[in-house]
């Protein structure tokens, strides 16, 4: 089974339009409207318009996003641990 990593996990949200993600495992999913991460303290569900990723380092577990941020919500991620892929392993197959 993969280890996972837990790291600090911190939300740093700048006006509404952007911010830092810290603690991700992973990138579920994201378009426009949406961006899904997988975190230390479970899925991170990002609402907003005319969102962007514009910074992603899996490595250290961090990301800034840009747009306008409407909600931020929490919910479990062990379903999707369980499946196993993650966005990036189901692209680059």
């Amino acid at each position: 089974m993969d280890e996972i990593r837990t790291r600090a996990h911190k939300v740093i949200l700048e006006n509404r339009s952007g911010g830092t993600i810290t603690g991700i495992q992973d990138v579920v999913s994201f378009d426009e409207n949406q961006i899904v991460l997988d975190t230390d303290m479970g899925l991170l569900t990002i609402k907003g318009k005319n969102l962007h990723v514009s910074r992603l380092t899996l490595e250290k577990g961090e990301t800034d996003i840009d747009g306008s941020i409407d909600s931020l919500a929490y919910s479990s991620n062990d379903a999707y641990r369980k499946s196993g892929e993650s966005l990036f392993a189901r692209l680059f197959k």
